[in-house]
């Protein structure tokens, strides 16, 4: 069997959007910048390490970038990455599906 080297153009996007809390984190940062703890509480059915796990993997990805605020006490806020934001058109057309 042949391997496909250009895949469907979503396929990106999918694999982004695979799990359960991946594709809320990503709608609230096209809004603006979040952080951890107003996600925890905006997203139903989120816990502290399932929602760190998806925002290191959002931030390793590339998706996500990771900017420390202050130290003490500690602030951090996720905002879009420049892949990111090339990515939004595509997240729009499957909500629309």
């Amino acid at each position: 069997m042949q391997k496909i080297e250009n895949g469907c153009p979503a396929e990106e996007v999918l694999k982004l959007l695979s799990g359960k809390l991946k594709p809320q984190i990503f709608r609230s940062a096209v809004n603006g910048p979040v952080r951890f703890n107003s996600l925890l509480r905006d997203i139903d059915g989120a816990n502290k390490q399932s929602l760190a796990t998806a925002l290191n993997e959002l931030v390793g990805e590339g998706y996500l970038d990771k900017v420390v605020i202050k130290p003490k006490p500690l602030h951090i806020e996720y905002t879009l990455s420049e892949r990111g934001k090339t990515i939004i058109p595509v997240f729009y057309q499957l909500e629309r599906l």
